[in-house]
């Protein structure tokens, strides 16, 4: 549902952020080990650290709003 958003998103930051799709079906572990209980939910990493996470299908501006946070102009 929202994987064009994501693909745009990358396009538009690409060199200043890694954007990577789990399918958590086929991989139960990772989805447990962070947490995530609904689909989608976008994790945003910094550091190899977890920041924060958006939960559900939201506008495009919510994910750029929360990228800009954590990227270095």
């Amino acid at each position: 549902m929202i994987a064009p958003v994501i693909d745009e998103l990358a396009k538009e930051y690409a060199g200043k952020i890694n954007c990577f799709k789990l399918n958590t079906d086929d991989s139960p572990n990772t989805a447990t080990q962070y947490g995530i209980r609904s689909i989608p939910t976008v994790l945003f990493f910094k550091g190899g650290e977890k920041k924060e996470s958006v939960i559900g299908a939201v506008p495009k501006s919510t994910l750029s709003a929360t990228i800009e946070k954590y990227v270095d102009l």
